[in-house]
């Protein structure tokens, strides 16, 4: 054959899509949208569902409240306008025992895509039973096409996410053509011994198999692989950045002279159930605290002291439920780096927790002799000044403020500990930051959102965690009550009595201001509401966003004297706020809110001795917001709530998460694959321990894929 021959065009794994027979540039626009961009990102583009067609049930056999696929003859198209100018659709399909009524609402591209089609389709969605007969509304739908070939179509079928002006039929094609020329080009990352060790397939099959599974174990044990995948390189990731921050050389505090002990600190610290106290350390903790310290507390300070005596920086995330006491914690901590002859900061991410932590650490260490100084960007130029002065000479030991913390012109003379609240409210620059005005100081990460396992592996896979999971003696429980809006009038009256017992009351409005759209309880109307009619006796005051930051401390300022005995307010106060005196707490349309979100707001009271309660006005008009009001009612747990919140709304919803890259897995499930997860961590701390720096020739393609992942996820977590 003559080398003039023009071979076939081979693509590879990064062609572009355009390029690929079937595609060209007509569709690539849509796939663009989609994030596919080459070829293999065609071959990462996983099925959401599959439709068994083996089988498909004829109409006679369909049952109200199921989702089921049908197939039958589109017979008749229908459009009727409605009030507002919508228009709804309805259309026919039949088959030899029955007929489906099909409908759309506002979806004119539907209409004009039915109007000229006259042959067979597919519809899936939930079947309901109406006067008419079966219905399903707002179905997906796929347009059988002559050429269909019937053994093709008689398997199980992938079902793709789409967007607008793109087919299922469109992208099947195009992914089969990928697996057809590039698939074999694939090499396998994991070692076939590593693959046998953990029980997975190869990747060339797992592929085939996620797009054309010939039955329901296949596809299931490919789904696992290519979820192992997911997790197994970002857990290796994470365990190598722990590893080379424990080789780092930061501060080792001799803590363990300190607390009276001539005990070498591992051996202090071995199981860390318990410490000696007879030293001045510990004597300085139980003449600063009002209160005894709770055994979780205490193993916390264990674990957090072990941590500092190290000469590795500390990196942990201490995770505790509303009114844990992290505040305790912290100040044990920041005491620590003291009298270890170091400065401390803290930062929080709004003004009025970092004002609420300042008044707490300020009142805790001024009988100790030691300089608390506040830092935020209400200051006056003159009191910024001071402020800095003191930070940067030395004379204040411990600085508290927000953001202002980490901007230029704040220096510390010696830092050595930096403590940051609710930390998922910060971007990654502002917490490395803050790390960096000391020599890679220690770092210890606090969150009253109790994290999910799953999420906590991901999202903070390379942080040491402490959990504070018991509340100090004598709180009570909080009691929840669901009530609908009609039941005002005898909410109001419950109120009326706590306040007249002495006690106050929040009240808490989704917005600032009235919106038509969201037909919501403004603060402001509300404010005004109970200030002028049913509470026009009592002193009412409103706290939102928009005020002044010198008219938010002065309000505040105002409900911790006493001086009101009803706060209206937005969820401003979600996090930090404590006044052991308000013991009810009122949320208005509390069905706009989220589980974690009605839950922090929970945690502003029963904060004191006095019994507390929680009542949330709201509707539940889908079974979600019912299920999330209900679960309010039945638990004070925030661990429990959290997990229900997690499953209710998945990862990508949650705190934190789009920013670690948690939302933008393309196939793994952190709600339902926790089993794997938990399998690939190990897998992961297996290997590392086997090949510490990942040198060995048959883990190079491992290293390219961790690295592929670093790039694409940012980490939430100080590097």
């Amino acid at each position: 054959m003559s080398d003039s021959v023009a071979r076939p065009y081979l693509p590879t794994l990064e062609t572009e899509v355009q390029f690929l027979k079937g595609v060209g540039p007509r569709w690539l626009p849509q796939l663009n949208k989609l994030g596919i961009r080459t070829v293999g990102d065609l071959l990462h583009h996983y099925p959401r569902r599959y439709e068994d067609r083996r089988d498909l049930p004829p109409m006679s056999r369909l049952t109200e409240g199921i989702y089921a696929t049908v197939r039958g003859e589109l017979t008749q198209v229908r459009a009727r306008p409605t009030r507002g100018g919508k228009v709804m659709l309805n259309a026919t399909l039949e088959d030899a025992t029955g007929q489906v009524n099909l409908m759309w609402f506002n979806q004119p591209w539907m209409r004009r895509q039915l109007e000229n089609y006259s042959g067979e389709i597919i519809a899936y969605g939930m079947v309901k039973e109406s006067k008419y007969g079966w219905e399903i509304a707002n179905p997906e739908i796929e347009m059988i096409e002559d050429d269909e070939d019937v053994a093709d179509f008689a398997r199980i079928v992938p079902v793709y996410p789409l967007t607008e002006g793109l087919a299922q039929r469109t992208i099947r094609r195009a992914v089969r053509t990928a697996l057809d020329l590039v698939l074999e080009q694939i090499e396998d990352p994991l070692p076939a011994e590593f693959r046998r060790a953990n029980q997975l397939d190869g990747l060339i099959l797992s592929l085939r198999h996620i797009h054309l599974p010939p039955d329901d174990p296949a596809r299931d044990r490919a789904r696992r692989r290519l979820v192992f995948d997911e997790f197994f390189y970002l857990q290796v990731g994470l365990q190598l950045r722990r590893q080379a921050a424990q080789r780092e050389l930061g501060i080792a505090f001799p803590i363990s002279k300190l607390a009276g002990s001539t005990v070498e600190p591992a051996s202090l610290f071995a199981g860390a159930s318990t410490l000696p106290e007879g030293g001045t350390l510990w004597d300085e903790v139980h003449a600063m605290l009002p209160f005894e310290l709770t055994g979780a507390q205490r193993r916390v300070i264990h674990e957090i002291w072990r941590d500092m005596e190290r000469p590795a920086p500390m990196n942990r995330l201490v995770q505790g439920d509303v009114g844990s006491g992290k505040t305790a914690v912290a100040a044990c901590a920041l005491l620590a780096a003291v009298r270890c002859g170091w400065q401390g900061a803290l930062m929080a991410p709004t003004e009025i927790l970092a004002e609420q932590h300042y008044i707490n650490l300020h009142r805790l260490f001024d009988p100790l002799g030691i300089p608390v100084v506040l830092l935020v960007g209400k200051l006056n130029a003159a009191q910024r000044r001071a402020a800095r002065q003191r930070t940067a000479s030395g004379e204040a030991r411990i600085a508290v403020g927000t953001h202002a913390l980490v901007q230029e012109g704040v220096e510390f003379a010696k830092l050595g500990l930096a403590v940051v609240d609710e930390q998922h409210r910060f971007g990654v620059m502002q917490r490395a930051a803050l790390r960096m005005k000391g020599a890679l100081s220690d770092v210890l990460v606090m969150t009253a959102t109790p994290i999910p396992r799953t999420l906590a592996m991901t999202q903070y896979g390379d942080l040491d965690l402490s959990i504070i999971d018991e509340l100090p003696p004598g709180r009570r429980p909080i009691k929840t009550h669901w009530k609908q809006p009609g039941d005002r009038d005898t909410v109001y009256a419950g109120v009326r009595k706590l306040i007249v017992e002495g006690r106050q009351a929040y009240f808490v409005c989704p917005m600032i201001a009235d919106s038509e759209r969201l037909q919501t309880q403004a603060a402001q109307d509300l404010h005004y509401r109970l200030s002028e009619q049913e509470f026009s006796d009592r002193r009412v005051g409103l706290l939102h966003g928009q005020l002044k930051p010198a008219e938010k401390e002065s309000v505040m300022d105002q409900f911790r004297r006493q001086e009101l005995d009803i706060l209206v307010s937005t969820v401003v106060i979600e996090v930090g706020v404590d006044v052991p005196n308000a013991t009810v707490m009122v949320i208005e349309d509390a069905h706009r809110f989220g589980l974690a979100q009605l839950h922090q707001l929970r945690g502003r009271v029963g904060r004191g001795a006095h019994q507390s309660f929680c009542i949330l006005i709201g509707e539940a008009k889908s079974e979600e917001t019912r299920q999330r009001l209900q679960i309010m009612t039945q638990t004070n747990d925030g661990f429990v709530i959290a997990e229900k919140d997690f499953r209710l709304r998945g990862p990508g919803e949650l705190a934190g998460t789009r920013q670690s890259g948690m939302a933008d897995l393309l196939i793994a499930d952190l709600t339902h694959d926790g089993l794997i997860l938990e399998e690939a961590r190990e897998a992961a701390i297996t290997l590392l321990e086997v090949d510490p720096e990942m040198t060995q020739p048959e883990h190079h393609l491992i290293m390219g894929r961790v690295l592929a992942v670093r790039a694409n996820f940012a980490m939430a977590t100080i590097s």
